[in-house]
């Protein structure tokens, strides 16, 4: 009888926890997505979903199928590299570049940070990956007015400096 190779069964012993793990992952991205989804920006609710689904199952994939140790051993922190690099590819979508402004910072850093929670969940890190989620909704909602007054005050900082040069 052929023997199994120990990493098949793992994986075939991991169903109901990775979907577990998945699907944690899903509500985690999907409660940052709303935020950014009722603010109106363009990676809403079921982008931000997606993109936590997609890094935790990279993540469980890069762990169950490329284990650490055996034969076959090979580095599982690759794909999880890729997975920050590919994201990164996604955040430069999001940005727009106008004559005196970059729009598009906190939403390619929120695609950026939803890929991390899900990595953190695909490696069972769930304290980690809910603590930084209500961070990231904390932050993201309760340092807005934050944010638009220091914007408004550079604004107005640029203006006096603009017009103490023209005098």
């Amino acid at each position: 009888m052929e023997q199994v190779p120990d990493w098949v069964i793992a994986f075939r012993s991991l169903g109901w926890i990775a979907a577990g793990q998945v699907t944690l992952a899903a509500i985690l991205g999907g409660i940052i997505g709303i935020e950014r989804e009722w603010r109106g920006r363009p990676a809403g609710f079921r982008t931000n979903m997606l993109i936590s689904i997609g890094s935790c199952l990279f993540t469980i994939l890069s762990i169950t199928g490329f284990p650490l140790d055996g034969s076959a051993a090979q580095d599982s922190a690759r794909i999880a590299a890729q997975v920050v690099s590919g994201v990164g590819f996604l955040g430069a979508g999001a940005l727009l570049q106008t004559r005196n402004k970059t729009k598009g910072m906190t939403t390619a850093a929120t695609i950026w940070l939803v890929a991390a929670i899900g990595m953190s969940v695909g490696t069972g890190n769930y304290f980690l990956a809910v603590f930084t989620t209500v961070l990231t909704a904390a932050v993201l909602q309760l340092l807005l007015p934050v944010s638009k007054l220091v914007e408004h005050e550079g604004r107005v900082h640029k203006r006096h400096a603009r017009d103490d040069d023209d005098n």
